[in-house]
């Protein structure tokens, strides 16, 4: 989506600080486990804080304060990941200088735990980013790229498993269509699977082999659209056992995650804050000693 397109297309209402729940009182005891997710999506590069002079983000976002932010949550919570659904890449002089450096060794300082790729983090090519990748302390999760017979082929893992807290979680990405939105030269011999299609597949390997207590989905597929284009929304309703998507791509931003229903009618959670890290995703599930789950959803303006 074009970038002067974006602001009429999000669904930000005005709050600059908005929250959902469906947590429970009973979880707030103190037999829970508490797990707290933050994430960034379609940061473009955008290292410093908007010019005071801006007239929509005027002194807004930035790297250092994302990192106040996050060093705060974590001693408030040291059960804590960060992940990052795409588009890290271009946006600024910074990258057209560094290539990528910086913003991969400024999100390894920031300790990000994963991420996927964005159709932007090919803008140097399979090549370029394959260069980068030593400057990031953190991997990279996508199962509907194949990156068989070009660099990136073993760099680039289906699905990850961390564990916090006893807790096992699996965390797999997801990306948008590359024909047509990046020049073939640049994604090479990169082929795009069906992200339906992969996800049963995964899913099923997350849930039923590996016994994971809980489900993300790293998604750049984007929001929503008008067409038949595959979507968070669209993938939350086709699929099961995804208990978080966290998305990109379209820079949407939710005042407050979305709740939807799978193809069995249980939910999933469906978030994506933006871009340019103007905000911060933060979303605390809670287990109780079933390993049932409840969360809180909550939009942090940087």
């Amino acid at each position: 989506m074009e970038r002067r397109k974006f602001i009429k297309n999000t669904l930000y209402s005005s709050a600059a600080l908005a929250s959902t729940s469906i947590l429970t009182n009973s979880c707030k005891a103190n037999d829970y486990k508490k797990i707290t997710i933050l994430h960034t999506n379609d940061v473009h590069s955008h290292i410093d804080p908007f010019e005071k002079n801006n007239d929509k983000y005027a002194l807004k976002g930035g790297v250092s304060r994302r990192a106040t932010i996050i060093e705060k949550i974590r001693e408030e919570n040291s059960n804590t990941l960060l992940l990052d659904a795409g588009d890290i890449f271009q946006g600024t002089p910074y990258f057209n200088y560094y290539g990528g450096e910086l913003e991969f060794k400024l999100m390894s300082m920031l300790k990000y735990d994963l991420a996927t790729l964005g159709n932007h983090d090919f803008d140097n090519g399979v090549d370029g980013l394959y260069k980068q990748l030593p400057h990031a302390k953190f991997n990279f999760v996508s199962a509907n790229y194949d990156f068989k017979n070009t660099v990136l082929d073993t760099h680039v893992k289906p699905y990850q498993i961390i564990y916090k807290d006893g807790i096992k979680i699996g965390i797999f990405g997801l990306g948008v269509e590359l024909d047509g939105m990046v020049t073939k030269k640049l994604y090479k011999e990169t082929k795009y699977l069906d992200p339906v299609e992969i996800t049963q597949g995964v899913v099923s390997t997350l849930k039923q082999t590996e016994k994971c207590d809980l489900i993300i989905c790293l998604s750049h597929l984007g929001f929503k659209y008008d067409s038949n284009k595959i979507s968070d929304i669209s993938l939350a309703k086709a699929t099961k056992d995804i208990d978080l998507i966290i998305g990109g791509h379209t820079h949407t931003f939710l005042n407050k995650p979305l709740v939807l229903d799978n193809i069995e009618g249980e939910k999933v959670i469906v978030n994506q804050v933006g871009c340019h890290g103007l905000f911060l995703g933060k979303i605390d599930f809670y287990f109780d000693s079933f390993k049932n789950k409840k969360y809180e959803g909550v939009s942090i303006e940087v």
